[in-house]
């Protein structure tokens, strides 16, 4: 793998790399995304890479997104040595391996909701984290469309009006960041078939749409999910207050893809890095006026 320049991402096979001014603007997003979680009263976490194909099954990950899966494995001992590596194909044959119990995540919430499982939660729960994420796609592109990436999420688990004050919070947070940066996106209604094609959820889904998308051009680069209370049934996470199933939702922001549409409407990496502290100063300063003197 080469880069075209030390500040330059390259990629092999939809794997992202990149220079120090990228790792900085990066570091600077997400420190900037995960500070509006913690603010709001969002407990960081760290999820593993990995979770068990069996506990993402039991959430129709693997019938819902057979497009985007990616499971792994280990090497079967015994086989490898009649089927060994192909050096001319770059791969390991399936006969040389074990069976894949193991799946990598396509988005960071997954792990949120399996951590919770069988568990009672206040009304107001929030968690943040930042995790590997991983799509296959048809095609990969730079920092637009990758195998893998990071994903900063900031995931409600609680009451119904909770988890849709969430998204309302955030969708201004976004917005009020977008426009600090100079950065033009547009909220367009996506779907994504968390619930079963033919169930009555599904049903609501298309008539009240459960995932909205911020785009920059043609690029989503954040997008605010409900799940009604999908997860906190199949995960048996229960409200303290009610016994009840809880509700869910979840903002996420595609880290590779901020430093993409920044780059592209900034030129930079140092003129997107200095507009990112410069929205921040802008943002922190709005905030001490609209808060008032303290007397």
């Amino acid at each position: 793998m080469t880069l075209t320049s030390p500040e330059t991402v390259g990629e092999t096979r939809g794997l992202p790399t990149m220079g120090p001014e990228g790792t900085r603007l990066l570091r600077l997003l997400d420190d900037t995304f995960e500070g509006w979680g913690v603010a709001a009263g969002a407990r960081p976490m760290t999820m593993p890479p990995l979770l068990p194909a069996a506990e993402l099954a039991k959430l129709d990950y693997y019938d819902n997104f057979p497009h985007q899966a990616v499971v792994a494995t280990s090497l079967d001992l015994e086989r490898r040595e009649t089927v060994p590596f192909s050096a001319d194909t770059g791969r390991f044959p399936t006969a040389a391996l074990e069976q894949a119990a193991l799946g990598l995540p396509s988005a960071s919430c997954y792990a949120v909701y399996l951590t919770h499982q069988g568990q009672s939660v206040a009304d107001d729960t929030l968690v943040t984290i930042c995790s590997w994420c991983f799509r296959k796609e048809t095609h990969y592109e730079g920092m637009r469309r990758q195998l893998g990436f990071r994903m900063r999420e900031i995931v409600a688990i609680g009451a119904q009006q909770h988890a849709e004050d969430h998204l309302a919070d955030f969708t201004a947070r976004i917005h009020a960041f977008a426009a600090a940066l100079d950065l033009p996106l547009r909220k367009e209604a996506a779907c994504d078939p968390f619930f079963d094609k033919g169930s009555s959820k599904a049903v609501l889904q298309r008539l009240t749409p459960v995932k909205y998308e911020f785009l920059y051009e043609d690029l989503a680069i954040a997008s605010v999910n409900t799940h009604r209370n999908f997860f906190g049934d199949r995960c048996d996470i229960a409200l303290a207050s009610t016994g009840g199933p809880a509700f869910t939702s979840c903002v996420a922001f595609g880290l590779e893809r901020w430093l993409s549409a920044l780059t592209r409407r900034h030129g930079s990496w140092e003129s997107a890095t200095q507009a990112v502290l410069d929205a921040n100063a802008r943002l922190r300063a709005d905030a001490s006026v609209a808060a008032g003197p303290v007397i």
